[in-house]
């Protein structure tokens, strides 16, 4: 113990090469190799450990973030520790001003980089996991914006520390900015546009849509347009900022739809057989699948016919099903109606002549 206490207070401790005492320089070895350590329990052991909790749990968002650190290249932790070790130590300024530079670089792509993972794993949760390539391409376009908007601020706030005054800089990108705009003002908006229907969703492949006077089934959604399969067959091509300023009708989400029809029966028909014909109806209506009766009444004198109105709903989004639900009923009341004698009334008009 006391050859230990000599030897820490022996005189070449305070022997000086380069403006710093021996003993500085020890102190800066043992600061490094500490935080070397540190780094390297924190990448290889913790780490390690987290990786293994986060397999246990439902959510992805653990072990996205794990595996981002993961990705932190070891150089970049012994960097940090050199630095930490320096800053006990007197060293010239231009030393120091390098340093400071090359650190600064480093920590600022790294988060650059780290951003730009979180932001391509946010996308592609958000929009959803998705096999068609348009759906690809639009997240990867996305995500390669979102990364040249992070180097640039990063590229800005790197100067900017440098003691470059970044403001010209910034007009300058103003201004190629707005002239860039301009120019690419239509292919931009439709741009936009696209991002604002992945984001929001309002429609999706497959869906069948009415837009304006177009309606079809979206095939695809692309960068500047969407295409629809009409119901004619031949594709129609409307670009998105059209269908984001257009009031859009999406029938896919129809979960049940209501439909109202009306019809007649002569003005002779009997007021008691007129009490029967909402029955009837029912009846019909009740006895087919997939069909929720809502209402039937006698809804007013007609200038030929005694007008009844009908309520249902068709509890599917398939249109050719709703029709073939809507025939059976029609069918349904026209045999029913036979049946029970009850006439179905068409227009006429008599004209007397003096």
């Amino acid at each position: 113990m006391l050859f230990l206490n000599d030897f820490l207070n022996a005189p070449f401790w305070q022997v000086e090469y380069f403006g710093n005492t021996l003993c500085s320089y020890a102190e800066a070895f043992l600061m490094l190799i500490v935080a070397t350590f540190v780094f390297w329990l924190f990448q290889h052991i913790i780490l390690a450990r987290l990786r293994e909790l986060a397999k246990n749990t439902t959510s992805d968002i653990d072990d996205t973030l794990i595996e981002i650190i993961s990705s932190i290249q070891p150089g970049f932790y012994i960097l940090v520790a050199f630095y930490l070790a320096i800053q006990t130590l007197l060293i010239p300024e231009i030393v120091e001003k390098v340093v400071n530079v090359v650190v600064l670089v480093w920590v600022v792509s790294v988060a650059v980089s780290s951003g730009h993972k979180i932001l391509s794993y946010s996308l592609s949760r958000y929009v959803g996991t998705k096999d068609d390539a348009s759906t690809k391409a639009s997240i990867r376009l996305m995500s390669n914006l979102g990364k040249w908007v992070l180097y640039i601020v990063g590229f800005l706030f790197v100067l900017q520390n440098l003691g470059i005054d970044v403001t010209s800089i910034m007009a300058g990108l103003g201004i190629g900015g707005i002239a860039i705009a301009l120019a690419l003002q239509s292919v931009l908006s439709d741009l936009f546009s696209s991002f604002a229907i992945y984001l929001d969703k309002p429609f999706e492949h497959g869906d069948f849509i009415v837009a304006g006077a177009h309606m079809g089934t979206v095939e695809k959604i692309g960068i500047k347009s969407t295409r629809l399969k009409a119901l004619q067959g031949e594709e129609i091509v409307i670009s998105n900022k059209e269908l984001t300023t257009a009031r859009v009708q999406n029938f896919k989400k129809l979960e049940a739809r209501r439909v109202l029809f009306a019809f007649g029966v002569v003005y002779g028909t009997a007021s008691e057989v007129m009490d029967r014909i909402p029955v009837l109806v029912q009846r019909v209506i009740g006895g087919i699948e997939k069909v929720r009766f809502d209402r039937a009444h006698f809804m007013r004198f007609g200038e030929s016919s005694l007008d009844f109105e009908v309520v249902y709903y068709a509890q599917t989004s398939d249109y050719n099903m709703y029709m073939d639900m809507h025939q059976k009923i029609l069918l349904g009341i026209k045999r029913a109606f036979e049946k029970e004698s009850i006439e179905m009334a068409f227009p006429t008009r008599t004209i007397y002549t003096l």
